[in-house]
């Protein structure tokens, strides 16, 4: 059997539905193919220019394959629309297509195997901003290590196009409404929506 290498595939692809076929035929890293359901590429509405990043998929998007369809996600589509960034106008998409086991952590040879598959979605998608949530996607653009208290107001681009790093929706969860986490995600949505709108304007 032929394994597919995400860096060679993942370039030749012409648009984003084409992407995600190929990405749904995936088997670069064995323990995931070995315990997922669905391959879980992200989606695109018509008219979306703005990206949000997030880690893997959990449980549920697992089973669905689709993006932020459990907690997390009802959490976010709330969230965007309290900032006027309602969920289809964005693109969403993950660092890695394939859930790890028990929602572990991926690891860096994971990350780096999926990784073109998530740059070439950044290059069709073509969004005026990029929006990474929690530490895996901000790491992914910048450096392992990175922390998002020290980056959410920094000027931060990949390939060329402004990056707004912020917490994950599952970590605001996980400290309550009342947390910090919770607060700063909701400002930094409020701020991506202004500046997408921005970014708009200018192109």
């Amino acid at each position: 059997m032929t394994v597919l290498d995400p860096s060679e595939a993942a370039p030749a692809q012409p648009g984003w539905d084409a992407l995600a076929s190929a990405a749904r035929g995936c088997v670069a890293c064995p323990e995931l193919v070995a315990t997922r359901t669905n391959v879980v590429p992200g989606v695109r509405p018509a008219g979306a220019d703005v990206l949000l990043v997030g880690e893997a998929p959990g449980a549920q998007e697992d089973e669905s394959g689709m993006p932020f369809v459990g907690k997390a996600g009802q959490l976010l589509d709330g969230l965007l629309a309290e900032a006027g960034l309602p969920r289809e106008r964005v693109a969403v998409a993950n660092v890695l297509k394939c859930r790890p086991p028990k929602n572990r952590k991926p690891t860096r040879p994971e990350v780096a195997r999926c990784r073109p598959w998530l740059h070439r979605q950044i290059e069709l998608a073509d969004p005026v901003l990029v929006v990474t949530l929690g530490g895996t996607a901000a790491e992914w653009v910048l450096k392992p290590g990175v922390r998002i208290g020290e980056v959410r107001f920094s000027d931060v681009y990949y390939a060329g196009r402004r990056v707004l790093c912020t917490y994950h929706p599952s970590a605001a969860i996980r400290f309550g409404p009342k947390g910090q986490p919770m607060a700063a995600l909701r400002e930094d949505l409020a701020r991506a929506a202004a500046l997408a709108a921005e970014l708009r304007a200018g192109r």
